[in-house]
C-alpha cells in the first residue's frame, strides 16, 4: 500500500536550506549524467581565448543557479502536486548543467561567481511569487525563462574559439535540455507571456551576464 508524505514547515525549510547550499557551495552535487566534454579533447588557448571562455562559462553556471532557485521557489508555492513534481524533476535536470559548467570552470583554473547566492536569492522570490499567482503562469515562466536561455546559448555558442570542443559539447547538451524544458512546460498548461514581458525579462538577463562574467 503506497502512501505520500506529508512535510512540516520546518522539514519545507530544511530542505529548501539544503537545496541552497548545495547549489552555491563547490562541489556540493553530483551529475546524473557525465559531462559532455570528457569525450573531448583539451586544446589550446591563449590567454584571451581562456579568458573568453571562463566568463562565459561563468555567466551559464550562474544561470543553472537562477534556474534552480526559480524551480525551488515555483515548486514551494505550487498548487497542484504533479507542477510540483515538474519543478522538482527540472530542477534535478538542472543540476548536471550547474555541475557540467562548475567543472569547466574549474578545468580553466577559474571561479564561479561570487555573486550567485545573491542571484539564487532574486530567482527564488520570483519563482514562489509565479508559483503564488498561479501554475498556469509559473509554468509559462519556465518556458519564457528556458527560451531566453536557449538565445544565450547561441550566441555563446557563435563566441566560443571553434577548437574548443569541451565548452562547446556542454553548452549543445544544454540547448537541447533548455528547449525539451521549454516545450514541456507549454504542454503542460503554461501561459505563453507576450512579446513585451519577455523583452523586459531579457533585459534583467543583460544585468546579470554582464556583472558576472568576471566577477
Amino acid at each position: 500500500m503506497s502512501f505520500q508524505r506529508h512535510y512540516s514547515p520546518l522539514d519545507l525549510v530544511v530542505g529548501q536550506v539544503d537545496s541552497a547550499l548545495r547549489t552555491l557551495l563547490p562541489r556540493s552535487n553530483t551529475a546524473s549524467r557525465p559531462s559532455p566534454a570528457h569525450s573531448q579533447t583539451e586544446c589550446e588557448m591563449d590567454e584571451q581565448q581562456r579568458q573568453l571562455v571562463t566568463g562565459l562559462m561563468r555567466i551559464n553556471h550562474t544561470g543553472e543557479v537562477c534556474a534552480q532557485a526559480l524551480y525551488q521557489g515555483q515548486a514551494s508555492t505550487a498548487r497542484l502536486p504533479d507542477v510540483r513534481e515538474a519543478m522538482e524533476h527540472a530542477a534535478e535536470e538542472e543540476i548536471d548543467h550547474l555541475v557540467w559548467c562548475e567543472q569547466r570552470i574549474h578545468e580553466l583554473g577559474s571561479h564561479t561567481s561570487v555573486l550567485n547566492p545573491i542571484f539564487y536569492g532574486l530567482s527564488f522570490a520570483v519563482g514562489a511569487t509565479a508559483g503564488l499567482i498561479s501554475d498556469k503562469v509559473s509554468l509559462g515562466f519556465v518556458a519564457a525563462t528556458e527560451d531566453q536561455v536557449c538565445k544565450h546559448l547561441d550566441h555563446h555558442l557563435e563566441r566560443l574559439p571553434t577548437n574548443d570542443m569541451r565548452s562547446r559539447a556542454i553548452l549543445e547538451q544544454m540547448r537541447i535540455d533548455e528547449e525539451q524544458h521549454s516545450t514541456t512546460a507549454l504542454e503542460a498548461g503554461g501561459y505563453r507571456f507576450p512579446r513585451l514581458v519577455k523583452w523586459g525579462m531579457s533585459q534583467l538577463a543583460k544585468v546579470m551576464t554582464a556583472s558576472t562574467y568576471r566577477i
